[in-house]
């Protein structure tokens, strides 16, 4: 009889201290509101609330990240592009993330969307895909910069995919494919010009040295019938008598 009288009290005693006492993980803080008004933000740790006068919303305050849908984008040379991203933030002031917009993961994500439509447009492709580094800093200076007012720290954001046109796929192809065959081209070309510069030379030196043409003769010889398999057979004729053929022939 006296268990079954007080078991309702019991019973209520427990759901009031389960209400009344919260336990806030290390990266976790919550925003009180007492009788509808801010009164702070707690945590971590083992928090004591008033059931019913007192309300909680709590907040993660860990680095989230967040995906930016693929986004249809006309560059400033009306290229059409689809370009998805990834940022990264934390909320630094909870209480602002509660109080000053409605859903701030929705907001945050809605500005990085239209940002970067914004943003992209703004380059070429070539710039696009050449000044990555140069766009994720001017989206994520722009995005931080409009989400400060609600305690939310944009520390990064990349631009993961271009996808391009498959038309313009195959025109950059071809681009590539000409501009290597043209370094290709150059190289040679610088070759063989560095070829004849010591082609030069080599015959300036040998014309100041009779001897070292007739050595040069004699080794170039010996080169041609020297192997295995070899059956050339070379008469020598003295220089001399080369020399006065050519003055003959003048």
């Amino acid at each position: 009889m006296f268990g079954s009288t007080f078991l309702p009290f019991v019973v209520i005693l427990f759901i009031l201290l389960a209400n009344m006492i919260k336990i806030v993980n290390q990266y976790e803080r919550i925003v009180i509101f007492t009788l509808g008004k801010f009164t702070g933000v707690k945590g971590p740790g083992l928090i004591i609330i008033i059931p019913l006068i007192q309300k909680i919303r709590k907040v993660d305050i860990r680095t989230l990240t967040m995906d930016i849908p693929p986004q249809d984008i006309i560059s400033k040379d009306n290229v059409t592009l689809k370009v998805n991203g990834v940022a990264y933030f934390r909320v630094e002031a909870p209480a602002k993330a509660i109080i000053e917009v409605e859903d701030y993961l929705m907001a945050t994500g809605q500005i990085a969307q239209t940002t970067l439509r914004s943003v992209i447009g703004q380059f070429e492709l070539d710039e696009i895909l050449s000044q990555r580094d140069t766009i994720n800093h001017k989206l994520q200076s722009i995005i931080d910069e409009q989400t400060e007012p609600w305690g939310i720290k944009v520390s990064a954001v990349e631009v993961k995919a271009i996808d391009l046109p498959i038309e313009m796929q195959r025109a950059m192809a071809k681009q590539a494919q000409a501009e290597r065959e043209k370094r290709a081209k150059v190289i040679s070309a610088e070759g063989e010009l560095v070829a004849a510069e010591k082609l030069t030379k080599a015959a300036a030196i040998l014309d100041q040295n009779k001897n070292a043409i007739i050595l040069r003769y004699l080794d170039t010889m010996k080169e041609i019938s020297s192997g295995e398999g070899r059956s050339t057979t070379f008469f020598p004729l003295p220089i001399d008598f080369l020399n006065t053929v050519k003055d003959n022939l003048k």
